[in-house]
């Protein structure tokens, strides 16, 4: 690695063999897991999560319910830390993800869920923290150390794990063939060419990013980035809501980041870029198809449930370019920390 990179986009570019590790090492894991919805049959799952993680939450969420029919629902941790409540959860299953595993609220949520009832699963990367301590079974990320405040490889790996789960509980074929591919296709990403839409997001002074289903929360997650990394106002929707109110805002030259991979829902995307070009949107699309407006094609994993996660990549390394050329550090944020303690 070059030391004139930043730690962020060195770290982004660990995440194919952070992913391939993970897969590898965590099949005992995956395996347990999958028995455990086998004997217990949960008619939901619980989450939390803060920040990145979150969104990592979001996309299993969506990859979970599509693929096994089960809803997932996400339960704020200040419910347990500051207000106190019981949770009634027996015979469930709560996921918490988190790359530290150190906030006290997540900690005391699943504290909560375990004393509800349920089976309490950590997908943390710091596995001896004190979330993993009092999980019942600890899913690693195994993303070594990541001293960039942004995170990249970590909630990149998040999501591998959390769609390794789902792949080991839905039995889906496909997904299981797609995770396979996933590390060489992240791998692929290298090299491709994000100049346009860099001199799109540098003049930027606000933008809305979109998707639908998994893709919705890599628009989460790629407004964050927008955010701490570039000090870019952004503002994530799901490209059905953005239909709604937020297209008030749309004038000419407004920045749409969109990720439509090649799913169910492609042809519904294109039609609302469309739309959003017609009231003079400069559209940025990340897909495995042609779509119009600026168009950054990315490589495919076979899956369209699985791509957006390799469109993540090429965006971390397009908005830590547009961060470096406003002036700013990627790697320490103004205002931000990388362990974020909140009660």
């Amino acid at each position: 690695m070059s030391e004139n990179q930043s730690l962020m986009l060195q770290e982004a570019g660990q995440s194919p063999e952070v992913v391939a590790t993970l897969l590898e090492k965590e099949k005992p894991v995956f395996a347990e897991i999958a028995r455990l919805f086998s004997s217990a049959r949960p008619s939901v799952v619980t989450t939390a999560a803060r920040g990145s993680s979150d969104h990592a939450a979001t996309f299993f969420k969506y990859l979970f319910e599509i693929t096994c029919g089960v809803p997932v629902a996400s339960v704020g941790p200040s419910i347990a830390s500051v207000y106190g409540a019981a949770l009634h959860l027996k015979g469930g299953v709560h996921f918490t993800v988190s790359q530290s595993g150190a906030s006290p609220d997540i900690v005391a949520l699943q504290e909560a869920a375990r004393k509800g009832g349920a089976t309490t699963i950590a997908v943390v990367n710091v596995t001896d923290s004190p979330l993993a301590k009092q999980a019942d079974i600890v899913l690693g990320l195994n993303a070594g150390a990541e001293k960039s405040v942004a995170a990249t490889k970590s909630f990149i790996a998040s999501v591998a794990a959390l769609a390794g789960v789902t792949a080991a509980i839905g039995g889906a074929f496909d997904l299981q063939t797609a995770l396979a591919k996933l590390p060489e296709v992240l791998s692929a990403t290298a090299g491709i060419d994000t100049t346009a839409a860099e001199e799109v997001l540098f003049y930027a002074t606000s933008l809305y990013t979109g998707g639908r289903g998994p893709a919705f929360a890599i628009a989460l997650e790629a407004a964050l980035k927008a955010k701490e990394t570039a000090g870019l106002h952004a503002e994530a929707f799901s490209l059905a809501e953005l239909m709604h109110g937020p297209m008030r805002l749309v004038q000419p030259g407004f920045p749409i980041v969109a990720f439509a991979p090649d799913d169910a829902a492609f042809a519904n995307n294109g039609q609302a870029l469309e739309r959003l070009q017609k009231l003079g949107a400069t559209t940025v699309g990340f897909s495995t198809q042609p779509l119009s407006g600026l168009n950054l094609r990315v490589p495919t994993t076979g899956n369209g449930l699985v791509d957006p996660l390799v469109s993540l990549l090429v965006y971390y390394r397009l908005i830590e370019s547009v961060t470096r050329r406003k002036g700013f550090d990627p790697d320490k944020p103004a205002n931000l920390l990388k362990v974020t303690e909140t009660v």
